[in-house]
């Protein structure tokens, strides 16, 4: 099977997931800058999530482009991705409802988590597919950022509780870390071409 309905699919599901986001911020009653303001955590919380949404959205693209055929395998591993993706409008709009509480930031992390697992459970079903000489395993070798960043995660959930500023900021750090597209899968790309 060729991946292009994979892609037209995960393309419309990472659209929905950010209009369902923008749609949960709601317009102010007021029209002065008070009533703006008190969107502020719901905004941050808002863009936080969008740059994750796009940070996925770029490197799933680019994790696609290096395949050449997709199976039973790599179909269902995509659709657990987008279902931890699915999760994101609902754990944003909780954290910035809530003024990020420890809950809403401990399940914040968690989704974050286990999309990366997800991610990453992708990678490697796409590797298996295509051997372990395929473009994708020659780019992202043992995928050390990946696995950082899924214990980062953990240490998010976990810190949620304690130190829940310490959460954020390792979950802004992350994003940071993945802000840029993975040159490994572009490089080794453009080598095969």
């Amino acid at each position: 099977m060729n991946k292009t309905r994979l892609e037209a699919f995960s393309d419309g599901v990472i659209a929905i997931i950010i209009t369902i986001m923008v749609l949960e911020l709601k317009i102010p009653k007021g029209s002065d800058w008070q009533s703006l303001s008190g969107l502020a955590l719901k905004f941050i919380s808002y863009v936080i999530s969008f740059i994750y949404v796009a940070i996925y959205w770029n490197n799933h693209h680019h994790l696609l482009h290096t395949v050449k055929r997709v199976n039973g395998a790599i179909l269902w591993s995509n659709t657990h991705l987008l279902f931890w993706l699915s999760l994101i409008p609902f754990v944003t709009a909780w954290a910035g409802e809530n003024h990020f509480a420890e809950l809403p930031v401990a399940t914040y992390s968690f989704v974050l988590m286990m999309a990366g697992v997800a991610y990453f459970i992708l990678s490697k079903t796409i590797i298996h597919v295509h051997g372990r000489d395929s473009v994708l395993s020659t780019a992202i070798g043992k995928d050390i950022k990946g696995l950082i960043s899924i214990i980062g995660y953990a240490i998010a959930v976990a810190f949620a509780f304690i130190y829940r500023e310490l959460s954020i900021f390792i979950i802004v750090a992350i994003a940071v870390l993945w802000l840029v597209p993975d040159r490994r899968i572009e490089k080794k790309v453009d080598e095969k071409d």
